[in-house]
């Protein structure tokens, strides 16, 4: 049984006020390193087999800095990027609130295709076909992916069996750690969802 720790990113100064989306020069500044780093220590005690990232500067930094604690380098895994958000990307979360496509992408995101950009339903295909191809490739050992909030609560609304409707439910902070494991046989199961505790030894 493969276990998958997918772990958002850690804090940018943006995070909470603006939706980057794939922006470049999106760094995490020393708080945002400070808060990986301490994610990074809860995970010392796990032996990884291989870490996983989004191609994004803010994921690439987060992962950076808990597979060095390894001894590992970090592999770029483009089906976990941040949803394609086209003409959104860059704009403030308060006028995104008052589009009517805001309520779309708050109770029906299954309809929603970002302006520009890519849907919903898209998003998730693709990012969970990249988990479980990084399942089976790992086999019965452990890997991290540092991802994005809306991609993590996508795959694991999936595995879940959740209607993508209500993926919104779910909640994934900033340097959360959430635990899938994925069998070769059997159902899936997630033991630990936006955790900030030693759940992971």
């Amino acid at each position: 049984m493969a276990r998958i720790l997918l772990i958002r990113h850690a804090p940018t100064p943006e995070t909470g006020s603006r939706l980057t989306g794939r922006q470049s020069g999106v760094s995490l500044g020393s708080k945002g390193e400070a808060v990986a780093v301490r994610t990074a220590e809860l995970l010392t005690k796990v032996r990884f087999a291989a870490v996983y990232t989004s191609p994004i500067e803010r994921t690439l930094e987060t992962a950076e800095i808990i597979a060095n604690q390894h001894g590992l380098a970090p592999t770029i895994e483009k089906g976990v990027i941040e949803i394609d958000f086209g003409r959104w990307a860059g704009r403030t979360l308060k006028s995104l609130r008052q589009t009517r496509l805001w309520t779309e992408v708050q109770s029906v995101p299954s309809r929603v295709t970002f302006p520009g950009g890519e849907s919903f339903t898209d998003a998730q295909y693709r990012a969970v076909a990249a988990v479980a191809r990084i399942g089976e490739q790992t086999g019965k050992g452990t890997a991290a992916i540092v991802s994005h909030s809306d991609v993590i609560k996508l795959v694991i609304s999936h595995y879940l069996g959740q209607p993508l409707d209500l993926f919104q439910r779910l909640s994934i902070s900033p340097a959360s750690i959430t635990i899938l494991h994925l069998p070769t046989k059997g159902q899936p199961m997630i033991s630990a969802m936006n955790s900030f505790s030693e759940v992971c030894k």
